[in-house]
């Protein structure tokens, strides 16, 4: 495990070096990773940190708001861009692309917002899995493979870019990070288009928000899961008033882990299964089912693309 107190010394130095006089954007999304590299960065170089949140249209609901909230004290920039990104991801439903479009849409939002400040550096929070799966060919994670090939930042910087989901958390707590951002569960960069396995509208995009809240509302205080998600895998028939509904299909995952690297599936108890299928099922008309998955990672992976 990683050695917090030198680390956190370490990152600092290592950021005031590469950053020199340098004005730097960070993208801070509000998880555990973004959140302790503005951290670092902002008692490494104070207001030389441009710290801006993207509202993307593929957030959890009430993020924005939440993160804005949570921030604010750094003079955090939110940049309304949901139309941007919805858009470019309009029907598309192949895996990596989903992801290179988000990373591309990220860049170019961060570019403008760099060019409009005069900052030439951005900071980023990988994290050692992350390049692991895009280096391994298992998925481009948006800050890494699916980085644009042309970028207008002379640096990137990446001050966790050799730590576990586990070791972040180490080093929150001992930045006095809330436990709310501490141990927040991992979200997938981007966003919820990767929990709609197919094309992207944005009718899949709302349906499968309102699920994901259902889910978190359900699991997250009672089973303190590492990572709980639904996704839409497809359409199936149902009946809703009598009526024939050839809906939604939502899966429900929920697994514990460590690293990330591996993941179990948690023993969820029938009652709760069923409070999370009733909920959903009757609040969002175009749902017509809902199943649980069970399976371990590997052989799956924790998200669904």
């Amino acid at each position: 495990m990683v050695k917090t107190e030198k680390f956190i010394a370490e990152a600092i130095r290592r950021i005031q070096a590469e950053s020199g006089d340098e004005k730097v954007v960070i993208a801070l999304s509000g998880g555990v990773d973004s959140s302790v590299c503005a951290e670092l960065a902002s008692r490494a170089i104070g207001d030389r940190l441009i710290p801006i949140y993207v509202d993307t249209g593929l957030m959890r609901k009430g993020e924005t708001a939440r993160i804005s909230e949570i921030f604010g004290h750094l003079g955090l920039k939110v940049v309304h861009a949901a139309d941007e990104f919805l858009d470019a991801l309009e029907g598309e439903e192949d895996p990596e692309k989903k992801r290179k479009i988000v990373g591309e849409r990220f860049i170019r939002v961060f570019e403008r917002e760099a060019k409009a400040t005069g900052a030439k550096y951005l900071l980023q929070g990988t994290i050692y899995p992350d390049c692991i799966e895009s280096e391994g060919g298992i998925k481009s994670h948006h800050n890494v493979g699916g980085l644009p090939l042309s970028m207008e930042f002379q640096k990137v910087i990446e001050p966790l870019r050799e730590l576990y989901k586990d070791e972040v958390r180490e080093v929150a707590e001992a930045l006095d990070l809330p436990k709310e951002i501490a141990h927040r569960m991992p979200f997938p960069g981007p966003g919820l288009s990767v929990r709609v396995v197919g094309k992207v509208t944005r009718e899949s995009i709302e349906v499968v928000r309102e699920a994901n809240a259902i889910i978190e509302d359900v699991l997250v205080e009672k089973y303190r899961p590492w990572q709980c998600l639904g996704a839409l895998v497809g359409r199936g028939t149902g009946v809703k008033g009598d009526n024939r509904l050839f809906g939604w299909i939502v899966s429900v995952r929920a697994v514990n882990s460590r690293d990330g690297m591996t993941a179990d599936p948690i023993e969820i108890a029938f009652a709760d299964l069923q409070e999370i299928e009733s909920r959903i099922t009757s609040t969002i008309p175009s749902v017509a089912r809902v199943v649980y998955d069970i399976t371990p990672k590997p052989p799956a992976t924790i998200e669904y693309e």
